[in-house]
């Protein structure tokens, strides 16, 4: 299941793959070695939800096909900035600073792209899928941020110090990705499936998404992450956005899975689409609000409603 993308990707892919635990499923994490995971930890399906048609019996899905790693590290509990961070923020952030990109970003220079008093506000207040921190004392938070900007650990006090008592914790969330930034494993690296719920069977899969440079160069229908659910309609279509580095919004046909339509949003169209009727004739509307691109790739962002009218 490793890539064939290319030899270089393949090659360094069985490198990493041997260093990893891969058992099976249910293993518990290691301190020594990374545990493959697989379906991630961003599924399989995801929080956008599923479309049911009940003429077909069909529930359309949509899932990610990426594998994570994971593994434990000792706790520690002291009160410096760098042991703050590693109980408060490796969780998500790692304990290299390098995020999950595009979902989880980076903090690695995060001191050359944000102001001082930027950081100490989304620490304290979250921002966008990040919660805030106000459990943090100011003298926590403080060195937290000085941990941040230059790398140093500096003793925030008695106060910070972790009641935990737990022994282990988990070093955060990390992809399963080759030298390039592309997932490790073989395509379809995300797709829309149909399953009838009288058999339990698959009614088909499709890949869903894909990425522009790799396209371009012949490598098309790969599948990529993707975030958002479908909806399906009376008259045979399926609706669904989600992928996230194509921006595109596609209509499929309910009962064979074939592309019918596509077009390219402004941005991802992570959200789940909505139909209704006005004036008699039926729209269809999706939020596009992503800025998912790929890391090493011009980052576009933003938010806005997209409607579309079907034909009279």
């Amino acid at each position: 299941m490793l890539t064939t993308r290319t030899p270089e990707a393949h090659r360094a892919a069985v490198e990493t793959f041997r260093a990893l635990r891969s058992e099976g499923q249910f293993i518990p994490f290691s301190v020594a070695h990374e545990t493959v995971v697989l379906p991630g930890f961003d599924g399989g399906a995801e929080w956008g939800g599923s479309a049911f048609d009940p003429a077909s019996s069909n529930l359309y899905v949509n899932a990610n096909e990426m594998a994570w790693l994971a593994r434990l590290a000792p706790n520690e509990t002291g009160a410096g900035g760098r042991e703050i961070y590693l109980r408060e923020c490796a969780v998500c952030h790692r304990d290299d600073l390098n995020g999950a990109p595009p979902e989880i970003p980076s903090l690695a220079g995060v001191a050359g792209r944000r102001q001082l008093g930027v950081i100490t506000n989304v620490i304290r207040q979250g921002a966008g899928r990040m919660p805030s921190f106000p459990n943090l004392s100011a003298e926590a938070l403080s060195a937290v941020v000085e941990y941040l900007r230059t790398g140093e650990s500096i003793n925030a006090g008695e106060t910070a110090k972790s009641p935990l008592a737990m022994k282990y914790r988990f070093t955060g969330f990390k992809k399963f990705l080759d030298g390039d930034g592309y997932p490790a494993i073989t395509p379809p690296w995300g797709t829309l499936n149909a399953i009838n719920l009288n058999t339990g069977e698959y009614s088909w899969k499709v890949p869903l998404g894909e990425y522009p440079e790799l396209a371009a160069n012949g490598m098309k229908n790969t599948g990529s992450e993707n975030y958002g659910g479908p909806i399906v309609t009376d008259g045979g279509l399926v609706f669904i956005g989600a992928s996230n580095f194509d921006r595109k919004f596609h209509a499929f046909d309910s009962r064979t899975g074939e592309l019918l339509w596509e077009t390219l949003l402004p941005y991802s169209g992570n959200a789940t689409p909505i139909t209704y009727q006005a004036g008699g004739r039926q729209f269809v509307v999706i939020a596009a609000g992503g800025g998912r691109n790929r890391p090493g790739t011009p980052q576009i962002s933003g938010g806005t409603y997209v409607a579309f009218a079907l034909p009279r």
